[in-house]
C-alpha cells in the first residue's frame, strides 16, 4: 500500500478543520487517516490494530461534536491513534510513543483532547458519568459527554458500575460500544454472545425519539412519566422480540447495533441521539484492523505486531536465533511441563492468553485453561473457589494490571491463606507502554499483604525453581514477578528443584560494600559487581530471591560485617527491598549506611527499557558509579 497524496487530511489540524468540510467528504477522510495509520505505524510500532478499526467512528464524533469542549473519553486507549492525528499531532505522529515524544495513550498532560486518563481497561463510562454531572452542576447543560468503551472492556466489572450508576443518576451521557469482538485475543464469555445477537430497529427508534420530543414540547411527557413509559416500553419489546435488552434493562435508551464503518450514517445518528435527554448507548459492530487485510485476518497478532511492511503486511521481526528466550515463554513451557505432572495445576489469564503464554498449556489443555475476560479481579477471586476446592491456579497477569485485583488478593487469596500462584509478568519497566503499564508497586503494595510469599527470579532458571516451588502443598499464596522481554540464559531447561522459601543466595565475596538485589536486575548489578572488582573494588553481591519472607541470615550478616549496603530493585524505591532492609536494622539496632535503589518517586514515561534504566538509574553504568560513591 503506497502512500498516496493527502489531499484532505493535510489540511486538517485540528477537528475545527474537519467540522468544515462537507459530509460527502468524510469517506475520502477516513481512507486518509486510515493510510495515515498504516504508513506511520509501520516503522513506528504502536497499537495498531484497533486503532484502524475506529478510523470512521474517529471521524464522526470529531465532525459532530464540538470538541474539545464537547468530551470524549477513550477507554484503554488502544483505539487513539487517529484521535492524535486529527487533534493537533499529526507532523509530531512519528515521535509517538518514542522517549520524549508523543504519549502511548490518551492523557490530559498532552492534549486538551485527551480528556481523561487511558492505559487500563474499563474506566471511561464512570469517568464520562462523573464529567456530565460536573457538567451539569456547572451549569453547562450544552456539553455533550461520551465514553467510547471497545476492545472487550465492556467486561470490565468497573463498566459495570459505571452502567448501573448512570442508570440511577441524572445524566445526558452517550455511552459509544465498540463491539470488534475482541480484546487482545477473542473476547470471552456471555457478553460476546449477547452483544453479536442484540438488535433494534433503526425506524422504530427513530419513530420513538420524534414522538418523545413532541410530547415534550406540547407539556404531556415529564421526566418522571418518561421513565415509567421507558419501563413498559423495555418490557412490551422484549416480550414482542423474545430478547430482553440488557441496557434498557438499566433505563439506558440503546440504539443499534450499526455498521461502524459507515462514516455517513454514524455522522446522521450521532446527530439525532447527541441531544436526547437521559443516558444512551450506542452499539457499533466493527472489524478490529479493518482496512488492513493481514490485521484484519489476524487481529491477535496486529494488536501490536511491532514494524511490518505497510504494502505486503509482512512482520519485520529481527532474528531470534540463539537469543535467550522471553520470561513469559519460559513461563508458558514450565506451566504445561508441571501441569502434566500434577494434575490440581489450573491456569487463568484476565484477556491476555497470547500476551503472557498461557496459550501454550490452553493448546494441550484447553479444559484446564481458562480465559476470563478483561477482569482482574474476577480472576484472582475465580482462582481463589478453586484452590478452595483443592486445585493449584497459576493466576498469570500483568503487574500493573494486578492493582486493579489489590482487595480481592488480600480478601479472597492471602486472608484464607489459599494456595493461588500469582505470576506477575511485565513487572518492572516495560517500554513503550509507558506509566500506564510500567510493573512498578506490586512490591511495595503486596509486601504489607499477611501469608503471602513474594519473590522474583534472577533468571529463567530461578523462575521454574520458583514456579516448581509454588506449587508444592502447603506454600499458601505464592508470588513470582518477572519482568517483560528475554532473559539471559539459551540454555534455560534445567531441572525442577524446591527452593528453600525466604533464602537467598550469595553470589560474590566481597569486603568493601555489600549489595543486595531482588530479581532480574541482578544480572545488571553482576555486571557492575565485576567492573568495580577490576578496579579494585571489593563488593559483596547477594540474590534476595524472596521479599517476604526476607532472608534475615543475610540481613544479619551484612548488617553486622558491612558499614554500607546498597539495594537495588526495579520496583517502586519506596515501601520495597530497600525499605524492608532498613526496617530490620533498625529494628535489630544495626547502623550500616544504607543506600537504596529503585524506581522513583513519580511516574515514569514511556521509551525503550535501556533508555528508560539510565534515566532512574538503573543501568550497570549508574548502579557502579553509585556503588563508588
Amino acid at each position: 500500500m503506497k502512500k498516496e497524496p493527502q489531499e484532505l487530511l493535510t489540511n486538517i489540524n485540528l477537528p475545527a478543520d474537519l467540522r468544515a468540510l462537507p459530509v460527502e467528504e468524510l469517506p475520502q477522510v477516513c481512507n486518509e487517516l486510515r493510510q495515515e495509520i498504516i504508513q506511520e505505524m509501520a516503522n513506528n510500532p504502536g497499537h495498531f490494530a484497533s486503532s484502524l478499526g475506529v478510523v470512521e467512528l474517529t471521524v464522526a464524533l470529531h465532525y459532530v461534536f464540538n470538541t474539545p469542549y464537547d468530551r470524549i473519553v477513550w477507554d484503554v486507549g488502544h483505539q487513539a491513534a487517529g484521535h492524535k492525528i486529527l487533534t493537533g499531532r499529526r507532523e509530531a505522529f512519528p515521535t509517538y510513543r518514542h522517549f520524549g515524544g508523543l504519549r502511548p495513550f490518551p492523557s490530559p498532560l498532552e492534549s486538551e483532547y485527551d480528556t481523561f486518563a487511558c492505559g487500563h481497561a474499563s474506566n471511561s463510562i464512570s469517568a464520562a458519568l462523573g464529567m456530565a454531572v460536573a457538567a451539569h452542576r456547572r451549569g453547562e447543560d450544552d456539553r455533550k459527554v461520551v465514553a467510547v468503551i471497545g476492545d472487550g472492556s465492556m467486561s470490565g466489572g468497573l463498566a459495570f458500575e459505571g452502567v448501573n450508576n448512570a442508570s440511577s443518576t441524572p445524566n445526558n451521557l452517550l455511552i459509544i460500544l465498540n463491539d470488534n469482538n475482541m480484546s487482545i485475543d477473542r473476547s470471552v464469555g456471555g457478553l460476546k454472545h449477547y452483544l453479536h445477537q442484540l438488535h433494534t430497529s433503526s425506524l422504530y427508534n427513530n419513530v420513538r425519539f420524534r414522538l418523545s420530543n413532541g410530547l415534550v414540547r406540547l407539556g404531556v411527557l415529564s421526566e418522571k412519566r418518561r421513565q415509567k413509559i421507558l419501563r413498559f416500553n423495555n418490557s412490551l419489546k422484549a416480550l414482542l422480540n423474545n430478547q430482553q435488552n440488557l441496557f434498557e434493562g438499566f433505563n439506558i435508551r440503546y440504539f443499534g447495533p450499526i455498521d461502524g464503518h459507515d462514516v455517513i450514517e454514524l455522522v446522521n445518528t450521532l446527530r439525532q441521539i447527541k441531544d436526547m435527554k437521559g443516558p444512551k448507548l450506542l452499539h457499533l459492530h466493527t472489524i478490529k484492523g479493518k482496512g488492513f487485510k493481514a490485521a484484519e485476518k489476524n487481529p491477535t497478532v496486529y494488536h501490536a505486531p511491532g514494524k511490518y511492511d505497510p504494502e505486503t503486511g509482512e512482520r519485520l521481526g529481527t532474528d531470534t536465533k540463539g537469543l535467550p528466550p522471553r520470561y513469559q515463554d519460559v513461563f508458558g513451557e514450565t506451566l504445561l511441563e508441571l501441569a502434566k505432572q500434577n494434575d490440581k495445576i489450573v491456569g487463568i489469564t484476565p484477556a491476555m492468553a497470547t500476551g503472557c503464554s498461557l496459550n501454550i498449556m490452553m493448546k494441550e489443555m484447553p479444559e484446564r485453561t481458562f480465559d476470563v475476560g478483561i477482569a482482574e479481579g474476577h480472576a484472582v477471586t475465580f482462582a481463589g473457589g478453586l484452590a478452595k476446592e483443592g486445585l493449584t491456579p497459576f493466576c498469570n497477569i500483568y503487574s500493573s494490571f494486578a492493582q486493579r485485583a489489590f482487595d480481592n488478593i488480600i480478601h479472597d487469596v492471602a486472608l484464607c491463606k489459599l494456595p493461588v500462584v500469582f505470576c506477575f509478568d511485565r513487572a518492572g519497566l516495560v517500554g513503550q507502554d509507558g506509566a500506564t503499564h510500567h510493573g512498578a508497586f506490586d512490591l511495595a503494595a503486596l509486601r504489607p499483604i499477611p501469608n503471602l510469599t513474594i519473590s522474583s527470579p534472577m533468571n529463567e532458571h530461578e523462575l521454574r525453581k520458583l514456579m516448581y516451588t509454588a506449587q508444592l502443598p502447603d506454600k499458601g499464596p505464592f508470588v513470582i514477578r518477572y519482568p517483560r522481554g528475554r532473559g539471559v540464559l539459551t540454555d534455560w531447561q534445567c531441572p525442577f528443584e524446591e527452593l528453600p522459601v525466604g533464602k537467598g543466595r550469595k553470589l560474590s565475596e566481597g569486603k568493601d560494600v555489600a549489595v543486595l538485589s531482588l530479581g532480574p536486575i541482578g544480572n545488571v548489578v553482576a555486571k557492575a559487581v565485576q567492573d568495580l572488582k577490576e578496579e579494585g573494588i571489593s563488593v559483596a553481591h547477594y540474590d534476595m530471591r524472596f521479599l517476604k519472607p526476607i532472608d534475615e541470615e543475610i540481613l544479619q550478616e551484612v548488617g553486622t560485617a558491612f558499614r554500607r549496603i546498597v539495594t537495588v530493585e526495579d520496583g517502586a524505591v519506596q515501601g520495597g527491598l530497600g525499605s524492608a532492609v532498613i526496617e530490620y536494622m533498625s529494628d535489630h539496632n544495626l547502623h550500616p549506611e544504607v543506600i537504596r535503589l529503585g524506581l522513583p518517586d513519580h511516574f515514569v514515561e514511556h521509551g525503550t527499557p535501556d533508555e528508560l534504566y539510565h534515566l532512574v538509574g538503573l543501568d550497570a553504568e549508574n548502579i557502579k558509579l553509585k556503588i563508588k560513591s
